[in-house]
């Protein structure tokens, strides 16, 4: 008997191999005092200090300069983004506060947020969590003989921790190459809009 029960519960939870990844994905929604955190972070010198220097970095990347926190850009045809690695002067509570608030400049921009979710999964043993924002632009119907406006196109904004340590985050904005749609606004726009300001 206890055989039949054994090959049953292998059956419905089949033995882990060694070369098989875990992986988990689920959806979460930000947390008030996280917004509130925000909001007073966004009103100190600090946080313009920082998303400064981060505007600054990404103009210098382009122009084959590192600076710490390094920028790294990303560049084609049908989408563009950069990428900003964890480093001085980022501490857990800036890089996580940034993060946040590109997200909520990107809805301010008149962007949709789809989804919000946090993945992990084993990457040659270790753990890799990501949090993904994804933003769409708002749905229209267009007049007839009119084309639909995409913004800069759809945004994704993630956020990679390993082994519960910052590593980087990424924004990349893909742009609809359909014929209803008019051409996506420049990339240097928006990243003009995300850091200006406010």
């Amino acid at each position: 008997m206890p055989d039949f029960f054994d090959d049953l519960l292998k059956k419905i939870f089949p033995p882990r191999t060694s070369n098989q990844a875990l992986s988990v994905k689920e959806n979460f929604s930000v947390k008030e005092k996280d917004l509130q955190d925000l909001e007073t972070w966004d009103r100190s010198e600090d946080s313009k200090a920082l998303y400064d220097l981060v505007y600054r970095n990404y103009h210098y990347k382009r122009a084959q300069i590192n600076e710490s926190p390094e920028v790294h850009v990303f560049s084609s045809v049908y989408a563009n983004g950069f990428a900003l690695s964890y480093g001085p002067p980022l501490d857990l509570n800036s890089f996580s506060l940034l993060f946040l608030g590109l997200s909520r400049r990107i809805i301010a921009l008149g962007y949709e947020q789809v989804s919000l979710d946090r993945k992990l999964e084993e990457v040659n043993e270790q753990v890799k969590e990501t949090e993904k924002f994804y933003f769409k632009p708002p749905l229209q119907l267009p007049q007839e003989g009119e084309l639909i406006s995409q913004l800069y196109g759809n945004i994704s904004l993630e956020k990679i921790r390993i082994n519960q340590q910052p590593s980087y985050f990424k924004l990349l904005a893909s742009v609809y190459s359909d014929r209803l749609y008019y051409d996506a606004k420049p990339f240097d726009e928006l990243m003009d809009r995300l850091f200006e300001r406010p």
